[in-house]
């Protein structure tokens, strides 16, 4: 179907009719007032609602399904109340917000001032850490390490990298894994037969890392490998914990592959798995079998199932209530407030960014202590802000993560297409602080 030029207020009330959504709930949906859904509704193609809800608009008719789709463009031709759709021009007056900016630009000037603008940007952009050297020690260690570790000694080292991931240290992460890598199985294999299991479970941690690492740095394929291996060596561990531990990241790395079926699949077998085998009985698998959920309901949620996803919410939600605390667990971080971090996300994937940026306003952030949780969080705010139109608190929201962690802004792709849209789609002043914040951050367009 062709896209809407202008909305008025008469395609906002046929896509909130197509979408079967009350007046209140179409206004939470977009963020919105109420009163201002209502207006489009009585005044129609008298009343073209502002600049970002344009946008906002467009992001909501784009994500709707096919049948949404379809009612809305019969609605356009039939009328909101039934009688057939006006074809007069949207009347420019006192209730119009065109949202023009004399520094935009227009037509094709507009256009080639934008992308000169971007190719300067990228010319002065550093790259992200390069991950050939890990991608080597995980399928090819060609240099074995001159002493090997004890189980005592890996269990220390594979600890620090877990903390400097959660803490965004991913450049160091990267060195100490080059490192630990080529040690790791001659540890396994030289460990005491009853420390065998212990240093099993440490593979399944160490390649857990390098897993999340790799998704962070944007190579889906080789996260996947890396999540394998954590799968075998949780495996050989015959540890519960460590077994659903490991599909924590297979799970994440399904889904980051496309596969959110197996992935919702993966996590619901796991964590029912976990609670069979543990009956939950200690605080990891409590937290474990949460942030297994949580997983899995991210995936429901990117295939948009949405009881599924908010099922697994709930139930996650009682596994907070379980363990009552915010902690970090198994390296999990979970607990409520990372549930609440979660239904943001979800929020987010269901195309509910209205709903994303409320949610975020109750998130405890003196109850975030990990710099990749925060981080993420305003992340998703900014993703929110620039589905929503509101160029101006993307950036700003941006901004607020590279405080908190500079290698998370500077790595992540998912911050590369945001920082790329919001270069594209915000006007004038708000488009020259984009690309000159992705200059500071080294964030390449």
């Amino acid at each position: 179907m062709a896209p809407v030029t202008t909305w008025t207020g008469r395609e906002a009330t046929a896509l909130r009719q197509a979408l079967r959504m009350s007046v209140t709930a179409f206004a939470e949906h977009l963020g919105v007032a109420r009163r201002t859904v209502a207006k489009w509704s009585s005044q129609g193609d008298k009343v073209l609602p502002r600049a970002d809800m344009q946008a906002a608009l467009d992001t909501v008719l784009t994500r709707a399904t096919s049948d949404a789709r379809a009612r809305f463009e019969a609605l356009l031709v039939t009328g909101t109340n039934g009688a057939p759709g006006s074809t007069t021009p949207a009347r420019t007056g006192s209730d119009t917000d065109t949202g023009k900016d004399r520094h935009s630009g227009s037509g094709s000037d507009g256009d080639v001032r934008r992308r000169e603008l971007l190719r300067a940007t990228a010319a002065g952009v550093a790259a992200g850490p390069a991950v050939s050297p890990l991608l080597d020690a995980l399928v090819s260690p060609r240099h074995p390490p001159k002493t090997v570790l004890s189980v005592q000694q890996l269990s220390r080292a594979v600890a620090a990298v877990k903390r400097d991931y959660q803490a965004c240290r991913y450049a160091r992460v990267l060195d100490d894994l080059v490192t630990l890598l080529p040690a790791l199985e001659p540890a396994r294999a030289n460990a005491e037969e009853e420390q065998r299991a212990q240093a099993d479970v440490l593979a399944t941690d160490l390649y857990h890392v390098v897993g999340s690492v790799l998704l962070k740095m944007g190579d889906r394929g080789m996260a996947l490998v890396a999540a394998e291996r954590s799968t075998h060596a949780a495996t050989a561990s015959q540890d519960p914990v460590a077994i659903a531990a490991s599909a924590r990241i297979m799970t994440h790395a399904l889904m980051s592959n496309g596969h959110d079926d197996q992935a919702v699949t993966l996590a619901g077998h796991a964590a029912g798995a976990l609670d069979r085998d543990t009956r939950l009985d200690s605080t990891d698998a409590v937290a474990v079998y949460g942030a297994l959920v949580l997983r899995g309901a991210v995936a429901a949620a990117r295939k948009d199932d949405r009881d599924t996803a908010h099922a697994m919410l709930d139930e996650a939600t009682r596994a907070a209530a379980r363990l009552g605390y915010d902690g970090n667990d198994r390296w999990t971080g979970f607990g409520a407030t990372n549930v609440l971090l979660h239904r943001v996300n979800i929020a987010l994937a269901l195309g509910d960014a209205g709903t994303a940026i409320t949610l975020a306003r109750t998130v405890p952030l003196d109850k975030i202590t990990l710099a990749e949780r925060r981080a993420s969080l305003y992340v998703d705010v900014a993703r929110a802000y620039t589905q929503w139109g509101r160029h101006e608190q993307g950036l700003n929201a941006l901004r607020t993560a590279y405080d908190v962690a500079p290698e998370e802004i500077r790595c992540r792709p998912t911050v590369q297409r945001i920082a790329g849209d919001l270069a594209l789609l915000a006007k004038g002043q708000i488009r020259t602080a984009v690309i000159d914040f992705a200059q500071t951050a080294g964030i390449p367009l």
